[in-house]
């Protein structure tokens, strides 16, 4: 009985506990998913992006970043910042205004929603009569004016959206003011655009879509002047002093009319169809930019021939005598351009182009000559080709840190110089990283495309177009939804960051080893085919074909350079890999089994099959996987037969009813003021006729005591998706003798578990129970060397329970088990180190661990104690939890939508968010405050995380997440574009970064 008993209160280790342990989602990384609508504030230089789901996101200075979320999960389909407020108006497809504001709470701003309003219809009107289309923030900081459907304007004060009906401009009072003439030339129809004179505040431009445009006097309530076209009206714009209006029609033209005093409509001065003489698509949105050069910058969205490109999605850039047609390869959302600020200013003088695109946010130089691109220090495209799987690396050594810098650099060149972890693609390339604070920056792209025979040719420029031909377009943007070939996909990654040597493998079982060089080269890659299946007869493969290496000698960009490529055999998508650079060897494994391989001396060490006889769905490949039905259902019939003869004995087993009453009665003073243990789940064994028994999960270097206890040696380890881990002995030469003699190896151990659940992890403990450094860690000596006088012990973690052993002799020390408990399954678990927020020199090792519930828990070493619980992920997202990794610093990541990283933290230490005030022009004088060192918590609405342990109150994640989550289809698509098991990492930086910027007027201090 006493193995029920729980183990007593220590609130000494409780204390402990809330020093190691906290969790907070922080922060998201990435493109929003489904933008709907774009904001720009020019004095306080803050970007606001609306979602469809909901969510407003703001952006200012590097590392200064915001987030609400409305109640109702309604598209936003507007934003607008009030002029030198730190407040936005939103306009949401329900046609509901909200009003937010950035106020200032313990030293930082919140993101805040202050008041909601929606325009009723009069008693009997239709619903299109108060249908917002157009809303003008007025300069006054207390009016809104609201364009609607029925052609009225209404007026709303602020803050309360109180409505004044006596200031309304209906469509009747402006049609009465009309002359004769244009009175009754047509139905005015919606209202299609909204601008207040640059100049006057007394004057707004109003827009309608039949095509006509006057100049309404707020304070006379009559029309200084009115504009007829003979197209439909898209949208207008009027010159900074006012002299100019510029009109933008559905027919893809563009007219230029002078403000005059006159009664008669003028004509325009200027008509243009940019992309003529043929039907054009319209023109949606224009600028009128002047410079101080004298010639104006025009700037408008769509227009082009409609024949030939109207489904491209471009923005046409004309100054002078030059004129791009920027092509887009996602939907273009909205655009703006920067400009000078000040209102008193003679010029517009842009300098930037920004297009919110569907897919990513594209930025473009309009002062350097050719008006290249500008590369965000935020919102970065993880998406730009689907990411398939992540990695991350802890404490990257400064001198690679800037070696890799130094290679992106030398890809960035088409880049403009203008101030403004690592992911793997399904299009072949690694994606390098900054994760160390707020912003993903984006380091170095590596690709791998060049090794291989594709359709594509590498040094083709599809961007490439001739001088003379029209349109002028021109390839902007690096979201690219298509893959030349999916066997180009990377699913695993290891780097070593203190030899420089990197290890990718992909779809098509190709396995590189590549070096980090700082010059260009130009050699051939070597190839070694591994035989996994080791000629066994029988087997035939029936999925995809292997990639064809590129013949002859290849040029290779400075950075990462390929120099061997070691292809499985038959071609499956490799499930794990690991590389030990101080041993110069690499291992990995598919769902045929797993071999080593030494990048040193070029040569295969061995390969090992673990594929089980009547595992045939192995043998068809993950993109022609057809799963028998009748194998399936004979496979849930055992499975049923076999629960139904266990539970038979366990009825037959147990004793009569009288003996269990008697038994109970007897016991039950005993235990009854005692804490029970949670009784266990029976679980079944699993068949070794499961599909994809062979499937190799993890592989595990580590030089430890495996044959004996008198003598050390190194190791591999192997685990299967049947539950066998296998471990081989190794004979490295010496340094001095490693390229003339051969790396030798020799099946030493294999344990079968029970239950034949998949292997997750396995780690090796040295004798003071620390889990072994990684290599070269202690040679560069950011580690302490490995115990290796006392006992060492072997932990395998697999789906269902943590099991330790000791070694050399692999007897089963101590157990967890996790299903047997609480009825879920691990999927992710990785080693982290969780440091005291009180103590600097203190700290624990302990395993970080994922379910299948989205709970993430904290297990001690090596005693297996669960530490803390925590929710972190719905059980429902079942692609969330796929795209988990943790990090070496008890921190993580998981895909929140296809473009989109959700942060979160589980050390009370290490912690990345941001903090940050922005003052108004009002209040740049007030006094800001300074970098602090206590606990920071996540902020306002937008970051509701805290700690939640077993017991306690659970409060709402990031409502961004949440938001996006109950949309099917975001499951789905981040679903496609994970595949097979995903590997974890560790930290980039191990610091605790507070991001913390005051902002006034947009300056970043």
């Amino acid at each position: 009985m006493r193995r029920f008993l729980r183990s007593g209160h220590d609130p000494a280790r409780e204390r402990l506990k809330r020093d190691l342990f906290q969790f907070n989602k922080t922060v998201e990384h990435g493109f929003p998913h489904q933008p709907s609508a774009l904001g720009y504030s020019p004095s306080l230089h803050i970007l606001a992006i609306g979602t469809r789901s909901g969510a407003v996101k703001l952006y200012g200075a590097p590392g200064v970043e915001f987030m609400g979320l409305h109640r109702e999960n309604n598209a936003v389909v507007q934003i607008h910042f009030l002029p030198g407020q730190c407040q936005l108006v939103t306009l949401l497809d329900d046609n509901s205004l909200h009003l937010w504001s950035l106020k200032v709470k313990g030293g930082v701003s919140e993101l805040q929603e202050d008041e909601s309003f929606t325009l009723r219809s009069p008693p009997g009107a239709a619903p299109s009569a108060t249908q917002i289309t157009v809303v003008l923030p007025h300069s006054s900081r207390e009016l809104l004016y609201l364009g609607t459907e029925s052609g009225n304007v209404f007026v709303v004060q602020l803050p309360a959206f109180c409505t004044l009906e006596d200031r309304t401009i209906s469509s009747d009072a402006v049609l009465q003011r009309l002359p004769e003439e244009a009175r009754h030339r047509r139905v005015f129809e919606m209202v299609e655009a909204l601008q207040e004179h640059p100049r006057d505040p007394n004057q707004v431009l109003i827009g309608y879509s039949r095509g006509l445009v006057v100049i309404w006097d707020l304070r006379g309530s009559r029309v200084l002047c009115h504009f007829l076209s003979s197209q439909q009206l898209e949208n207008i714009c009027w010159q900074r002093d006012g002299r100019l209006i510029v009109s933008c029609h559905s027919d893809g033209s563009y007219y230029q009319w002078p403000v005059s005093a006159d009664a008669q409509p003028p004509d325009p001065l200027h008509s243009h169809v940019p992309y003529g003489p043929f039907p054009c698509k319209a023109i949606t949105k224009i600028f009128w930019l002047t410079t101080r050069q004298g010639l104006p910058f025009t700037i408008f969205q769509g227009g082009m021939p409609r024949a030939s490109y109207g489904d491209r999605h471009c923005i046409s850039v004309i100054h002078s005598d030059q004129q791009t047609a920027f092509d887009f390869t996602s939907r273009v959302i909205d655009f703006t351009v920067l400009a000078e600020a000040d209102p008193a200013a003679a010029f517009d003088d842009p300098y930037a182009l920004v297009v919110l695109a569907e897919e990513e946010l594209v930025v473009i130089d309009l002062q350097t000559a050719g008006w290249p691109l500008v590369q965000p220090p935020y919102l970065a495209s993880l998406h730009c080709s689907a990411i398939t799987c992540s990695h991350h690396v802890s404490n990257i050594p400064l001198k690679l840190w800037e070696r890799i810098i130094t290679a992106g650099s030398r890809q960035n060149t088409h880049f403009s110089t203008m101030a403004g972890s690592a992911h793997r693609h399904e299009d072949g390339t690694v994606r390098f990283w900054d994760a160390s604070g707020v912003c993903l920056r984006l380091l170095y792209k590596l690709s791998t495309v060049r090794v291989f025979l594709t359709d594509t040719d590498p040094n083709e420029n599809l961007n490439a177009q001739g001088e003379d031909e029209w349109p002028p377009l021109r390839k902007v943007g690096s979201f690219d939804p298509y893959s030349d070939d999916p066997r180009l996909g990377i699913q695993k990654i290891f780097l070593c960051k203190y030899s420089g040597y990197l290890a990718v493998a992909g779809t098509a079982g190709q396995v590189l080893v590549l070096e980090l060089n700082d010059e260009e080269a130009e050699h051939a890659v070597e190839q070694v085919e591994a035989d996994l299946l080791q000629d066994q007869e029988g087997y035939r493969w029936k999925g995809h074909e292997r990639l064809c290496a590129r013949p002859g000698p290849v040029c290779f960009e400075p950075g990462f350079q390929p120099f061997v490529l070691v292809q499985c055999q038959p071609p499956a998508v490799v499930t794990s890999l690991a590389l030990h650079s101080e041993w110069r060897l690499v291992a990995f494994g598919t769902s045929h089994g797993f071999g080593l391989f030494d990048y040193q001396q070029r040569r295969q060490v061995f390969v090992k099959c673990t594929l089980h006889p009547s595992d045939q769905l192995a043998l068809e490949g993950p993109l022609s996987r057809v799963k028998s039905l009748k194998k399936s259902l004979r496979q849930s019939f055992r499975r049923i037969r076999r629960s139904r003869v266990s539970s038979r004995k366990r009825r037959a087993a147990g004793p009569p009813g009288e003996m269990q009453e008697g038994c109970s009665r007897a016991e039950r003073t005993g235990l009854q003021n005692m804490e029970l243990a949670p009784v266990q789940r029976k679980i079944e064994a699993r068949s070794a006729e499961d599909s994809f028994t062979g499937f190799v999960r993890t592989l595990y270097f580590a030089d430890t005591y495996l044959r004996d206890s008198s003598r050390h040696c190194p190791s591999l380890w192997a685990g299967t998706n049947g539950g066998t881990v296998y471990a081989f002995a190794l004979r490295v030469p010496p340094a001095e003798r490693r390229m003339d003699e051969l790396v030798r190896a020799e099946q030493a151990k294999e344990i079968q578990l029970m239950h034949r659940a998949p292997i997750v992890g396995i780690l090796v403990l040295d004798g003071h129970s620390v889990p072994l450094p990684e290599p070269l860690e202690v040679a560069h000596d950011l580690s302490k060397s490995p115990d290796m006088q006392g006992s060492h012990q072997l932990l395998v973690v697999s789906e269902e329970q943590f099991k330790v052993f000791t070694l050399p002799k692999v007897s089963a020390k101590l157990k967890l088990k996790l299903t047997a408990l609480e009825g879920s399954r691990v999927r992710r678990v990785s080693v982290a180190h969780f440091s005291s927020c009180r103590a600097e020199d203190y700290g624990e090792h302990h395993l970080a661990v994922l379910t299948n519930l989205g709970d993430v828990q904290v297990v001690s070493l090596p005693l297996l104690k669960p530490q803390v619980r925590y929710s972190c992920i719905r059980r429902e997202d079942v692609s969330g939890i796929a795209s988990c990794v943790f990090t070496k610093y008890g921190q993580g990541f998981y895909l929140i939508s296809p473009s989109e990283f959700e942060r979160f933290s589980l050390s009370t230490k290490w912690l990345v968010e941001p903090r940050c005030l922005v003052d108004s022009a009002e209040t740049k004088n007030h006094s800001r405050p300074r970098n602090g060192s206590g606990p920071e918590k996540a902020l306002g609405r937008a970051r509701n995380s805290g700690s939640q342990s077993d017991g306690e109150e659970k409060r709402p994640g990031p409502v961004m997440e949440h938001a996006l989550l109950n949309d099917e289809r975001v499951l789905k698509e981040i679903q496609s574009t994970l595949e097979g098991d995903r590997g974890s990492y560790g930290d980039w930086r191990s610091q605790r970064v507070a991001v913390r910027y005051s902002l006034s007027n947009g300056g970043a201090e």
